[in-house]
């Protein structure tokens, strides 16, 4: 291997690990049966002419295991969060309090389930599209350095080394899909 010509494994890595953690973020947005603050996560509020998370406009609590609370801090901002949690396919139907908005967390049915694993699996699918994409910027570079006058070896060695990166992420991946598909598959 020479020393004039090195390929960046530790920026693939870590780009590769971010897949992962996106991944692991997506599913955590996934309704399992359980109330879980970071369901409300990706829900944007309309709030002072700007979207604005949920977390930024109320303060969001687990106080049952099958309910979440949102308080609003501003009354003015209930119904729009209200609107906001209807329309962001949650399939949950809030119920107001006041300026607390109570999201009661109903028991999944078998389709249900069935249907939330099909999301799990395209969730991760796209990771490992995204980590395919970081696969093929490192085999990219290879072929550059090669052009900068890399030998075979290093070449070979390199695009090992990619691979059992990706080969790890991807695995990773699979892990994570199998953990979730069976916590939402969990009655």
């Amino acid at each position: 291997m020479s020393d004039e010509i090195e390929i960046d494994t530790d920026d693939l890595d870590r780009r590769m690990d971010g897949a992962l953690v996106a991944l692991r973020q997506e599913f955590a947005t996934l309704r399992t049966g359980r109330a879980s603050a970071a369901m409300v996560e990706p829900v944007m509020v309309d709030a002072y002419g700007a979207l604005t998370p949920i977390n930024q406009v109320g303060t969001v609590n687990v106080p049952e295991p099958r309910m979440v609370t949102i308080n609003v801090w501003d009354k003015a901002l209930v119904a729009k969060v209200e609107k906001a949690i209807r329309d962001s396919g949650l399939g949950i139907n809030p119920q107001l309090n006041g300026t607390i908005i109570m999201l009661p967390i109903p028991e999944l049915n078998e389709e249900r389930r069935r249907e939330l694993t099909k999301v799990a699996g395209d969730y991760a699918e796209r990771a490992r599209v995204a980590i395919r994409n970081v696969r093929r910027d490192g085999m990219d570079q290879i072929k550059k350095a090669k052009a900068d006058g890399m030998s075979e070896d290093d070449q070979k060695f390199w695009s090992d080394e990619v691979q059992s990166l990706t080969d790890a992420a991807i695995a990773g991946v699979d892990k994570a899909l199998e953990a979730k598909q069976a916590e939402i598959m969990q009655v």
